[in-house]
């Protein structure tokens, strides 16, 4: 097998996997769940991934860290200090709140993989804090505007609400002169 389809089946597993997660939570999901719905025998799962904590991990690694790249490259682009603080927001905590708050299980993901991998939480949550402070160009008024978004997902808004509040929490760090 060639190291592409290495990769792509893993990439299947990892989405199998996802959703099993998101479905049906993290103790709960075994992983003859995970081999069902990849259409894998749990044998070929063990060949690419030793436990479920591990696959729980790279599941996260993939979901969320693999879009650190796409949103470093916005953070340091040329646009608007707006348009660029927006879309970091989209693309690090509004997608990923999209996945998670349709979904069963959803509410516990992120705290299990505070359990599971601490250490590459505090990493992202240290990337997130990177990029808004290249955009807002102040390090105390990035970590404001993060606390403020994170406040706004205390009542599991909808995704449609969520992206309103952002879009004023946004315009508020982001204006010219102070509108809020």
């Amino acid at each position: 097998m060639h190291q592409e389809e290495i990769n792509q089946r893993q990439t299947h597993i990892l989405q199998s996997a996802r959703w099993c997660f998101l479905n049906f939570g993290f103790k709960k999901t075994s992983l003859e769940d995970i081999a069902n719905r990849a259409h894998l025998s749990r044998t070929l799962l063990y060949k690419h991934f030793k436990d479920k904590e591990q696959i729980f991990i790279n599941v996260f690694v993939e979901w969320l860290v693999s879009r650190q790249p796409s949103a470093k490259k916005v953070a340091h682009s040329q646009r608007s200090s707006q348009e660029r603080l927006m879309q970091v927001s989209q693309l690090l905590i509004l997608e990923p709140w999209a996945d998670r708050i349709g979904a069963p299980m959803g509410a516990e993901f992120y705290d299990i993989c505070e359990q599971l991998a601490p250490s590459i939480v505090q990493q992202h949550q240290q990337f997130i804090l990177q990029c808004v402070a290249v955009i807002l160009q102040d390090e105390m008024a990035a970590k404001v505007f993060l606390l403020a978004l994170n406040g706004q997902l205390a009542d599991n808004p909808t995704t449609t609400e969520l992206f309103q509040r952002t879009k004023i929490l946004v315009d508020c760090f982001t204006a010219p002169v102070s509108i809020c």
